[in-house]
């Protein structure tokens, strides 16, 4: 199969539509962003890399951070134990809703919702030392790219306009569902979703999904293949 084909035909097919769609604009910094971004990445198994666009551009990756969160939180406490404290449904509902987060007395519907990232925060809080540094270092390593950073003016913006997400932690804490201190678990939230990565970077983060939990970089067996 011809990636890069498929690649720059998809490319060629989406470029004349990019423009019309709308940036976030919840996040202040993350309104500034251009329009007309547009990058993809394809790392297979057998070590071949396929971009085209803007694949080596870093921005921060928001929500995509939380599969590697999750991951991270499985290792630390296993499936049974983080299903008591976090759902596997879909949400049904915004992914920042207060309304479903109190409706289940605090238990989010899944870990992808802020409230679920949340609790993975907490978890990986309570089992590390330093959590943030835990996190970086898991990415950089499952990236195989020891430059990766996380954006801080992004976080700081997240930060500054975060009211919901306070919101939704001291639900979370008021239900018994975090350990840690509301402002620290919000903290590396923020610096979690500000995470600074490019196309290639996200490609190369998950190969340890599609191979079997082993990482292609170190050898290392990252996720128990039961």
């Amino acid at each position: 199969m011809d990636y890069q084909q498929i690649l720059e035909e998809i490319h060629t097919e989406v470029k004349p539509v990019i423009t019309q769609g709308k940036v976030a604009d919840y996040i202040p910094k993350l309104a500034a962003v251009p329009l007309n971004k547009f990058g993809m990445a394809v790392q297979t198994l057998d070590g071949k890399l396929f971009s085209v666009g803007d694949a080596d551009e870093y921005f921060s990756i928001q929500s995509i951070s939380k599969a590697h969160t999750l991951i991270l939180a499985l290792q630390f406490v296993g499936e049974n134990n983080l299903l008591k404290r976090v759902g596997r449904e879909p949400s049904g509902n915004p992914f920042n809703s207060l309304v479903q987060l109190e409706y289940e007395n605090g238990i989010p519907r899944n870990p992808f919702i802020n409230a679920g990232a949340m609790v993975l925060v907490d978890i990986i809080l309570s089992h590390s030392k330093d959590a943030v540094q835990t996190i970086l270092k898991f990415v950089r390593d499952r990236s195989n790219n020891q430059n990766i950073d996380f954006d801080k003016e992004v976080a700081a913006s997240e930060k500054s306009t975060g009211f919901r997400n306070a919101a939704l932690a001291n639900f979370l804490k008021s239900y018994g569902n975090l350990e840690n201190d509301v402002e620290d678990v919000l903290d590396i939230y923020f610096s979690q979703c500000s995470l600074s990565m490019n196309c290639i970077d996200l490609a190369r983060s998950f190969m340890i999904l599609a191979n079997h939990g082993l990482s292609p970089w170190s050898g290392k067996q990252i996720i128990s293949k039961s």
